[in-house]
């Protein structure tokens, strides 16, 4: 399993456009992806009702995994679009 912990960098954190944007990223780049917070729970990434449902603020700490042997890029990229503002 591969993964990537991320700070959230959108001011709004990843609430109505930034969870649309990440959550289609994440469809879009052809492997599952899983979402856990700081407090353990975890969800499919690419469900926007998912993400939006763990409330994550800006700052939170939050790890992305994947048990495809290569969703590596797919994780360095989500990473780097959750650690920028997506609320632009």
């Amino acid at each position: 399993m591969s993964s990537r912990t991320v700070t959230v960098g959108s001011k709004v954190g990843l609430h109505a456009r930034p969870a649309s944007v990440f959550a289609r990223a994440v469809a879009e780049c052809g492997v599952v992806v899983m979402l856990t917070d700081a407090a353990g729970k975890t969800v499919n990434a690419g469900s926007i009702l998912s993400v939006l449902s763990m409330g994550i603020g800006y700052g939170d700490s939050i790890t992305l995994s994947s048990d495809d042997e290569s969703a590596d890029p797919a994780l360095d990229s989500l990473a780097q679009l959750l650690a920028s503002e997506l609320d632009n």
